[in-house]
């Protein structure tokens, strides 16, 4: 277990490349241990770097020895899940008030998962959605994912099982947890 070393930051244009790696891997090995070949490469159809979230200022990563094994982020836009290139994407901002933030683009390096990196990158993301006004944030689980989230005081609120162009269902999750401040 390496909890306590790892180093963490705003990522930035320049880390696009790795964060892109990263998530490959991530999606081969983390989110291929509960789906099949072709649900894997579906997975990469509704999933990916999200550029809007880094020009945000919204996406971090987490560093050990100088390499990226996490990264996650929240936006205040109305984008649940998705890459760049995803359908259905809404740059719309969020009301504070009204709607959640979204907690999005979560990935760990197969070889530091459980340590420790998802439950740091919620705990970034829900404070700086405290911070920006929000009470309650919202995202789009994988089936990998599902668990963290659950453990960490997310509540499904439902079940979507998401298409690929090519016919493919991804199981995912709408989960949502409250953020407010203690009065």
């Amino acid at each position: 277990m390496t909890e306590g070393r790892f180093s963490h930051r705003v990522a930035t244009m320049d880390d696009l490349d790795e964060i892109t790696r990263l998530m490959d891997l991530s999606i081969r090995k983390l989110v291929g241990a509960y789906l099949d070949e072709a649900g894997v490469e579906a997975s990469f159809e509704i999933m990916g770097v999200d550029t809007q979230l880094i020009k945000d200022r919204t996406y971090f990563v987490v560093e050990f020895e100088k390499t990226i094994v996490g990264c996650g982020g929240w936006g205040r836009r109305a984008t649940l899940f998705g890459g760049d290139h995803s359908d259905g994407r809404d740059a719309r901002l969020l009301d504070p008030v009204t709607e959640p933030a979204r907690i999005r683009a979560m990935y760990t390096h197969p070889q530091f998962a459980r340590q420790g990196i998802g439950t740091l990158i919620l705990e970034l993301c829900e404070a700086a959605a405290t911070e920006a006004g929000f009470s309650s944030v919202e995202l789009g689980g994988t089936i990998a994912g599902e668990p963290l989230y659950a453990k960490r005081g997310y509540s499904v609120v439902e079940r979507l099982k998401v298409t690929s162009s090519k016919g493919v269902t991804v199981p995912c999750a709408r989960m949502t947890k409250s953020i407010a401040r203690a009065s």
